[in-house]
């Protein structure tokens, strides 16, 4: 049997480097290997976050701690009251996000209860 192609095939002389487009494909490849591979691999500009809402910073964390926990008291009771009008499927969906949200509200309780409050001056 006689094969129409040399055993092994011949390669291209061309470099990846010839032209402009292949340089910059090239550097885009690199770019994308250094993102995946190597990440932190350069320092990235810091974010600076949204200042429109905003929590007063001389809020004490006790204050903190109690308006999250009455958040998530009324986002659980929202959510109960949701269940009660959807059809079963979506109605499970629901109420494992009510149960996550009173998991949350019992770790928040419990660090309520843990902080010691301090005097105000």
């Amino acid at each position: 049997m006689i094969k129409p192609t040399p055993n092994p095939p011949e390669a291209d002389s061309t470099s990846p480097y010839e032209s402009l487009d292949s340089n910059k494909l090239h550097e885009a490849a690199e770019r994308a290997l250094d993102h995946y591979l190597c990440p932190g691999h350069k320092d990235l500009p810091l974010r600076k976050p949204s200042t429109m809402f905003v929590v007063a910073p001389q809020m004490d964390n006790e204050t903190l701690l109690a308006h999250a926990c009455e958040s998530l008291a009324s986002a659980s009771v929202m959510t109960s009251d949701i269940a009660a009008y959807v059809d079963p499927p979506q109605r499970h969906t629901i109420l494992a996000i009510q149960q996550i949200i009173m998991l949350a509200e019992l770790a928040v309780n419990r660090v309520l209860d843990n902080v010691e409050i301090t005097a105000q001056n």
